[in-house]
């Protein structure tokens, strides 16, 4: 597959584009996702050791656990892979919004 110089792969891209607009998602979820993929680009870097140290970085792995947290219960429920894709979406639209409330409200940020 071809990639961009980025990294990431053009189909990809355009995959996450349609599902954006189809299903309305924020500019936030898009930076999320944005997050994720500069970070696949970045492992390999030393600039990848200056950006696993910031505050944004660790905040972006907090929230990739717990939508990897959600991938696992909705493929237990049915009882298949439903992929990170599909439950990134999910997340986003689902529990984003309250979980990082909830999150903000316990580091005091609220």
């Amino acid at each position: 597959m071809p990639a961009d110089e980025d990294g990431v792969g053009i189909r990809e891209r355009l995959k996450v584009k349609k599902c954006v607009k189809q299903l309305g998602i924020d500019s936030a979820g898009v930076l999320s996702y944005k997050i994720y993929l500069m970070t696949r680009a970045f492992a390999s870097t030393d600039a990848g050791d200056l950006l696993k140290n910031s505050t944004l970085y660790r905040e972006f792995q907090a929230e990739r656990e717990e939508i990897l947290r959600h991938k696992w219960f909705e493929s237990e429920k049915q009882g298949r892979d439903i992929g990170f894709e599909r439950a990134l979406l999910d997340w986003m639209l689902k529990h984003r919004t309250p979980w990082r409330q909830a999150r903000a409200a316990s580091k005091g940020m609220v």
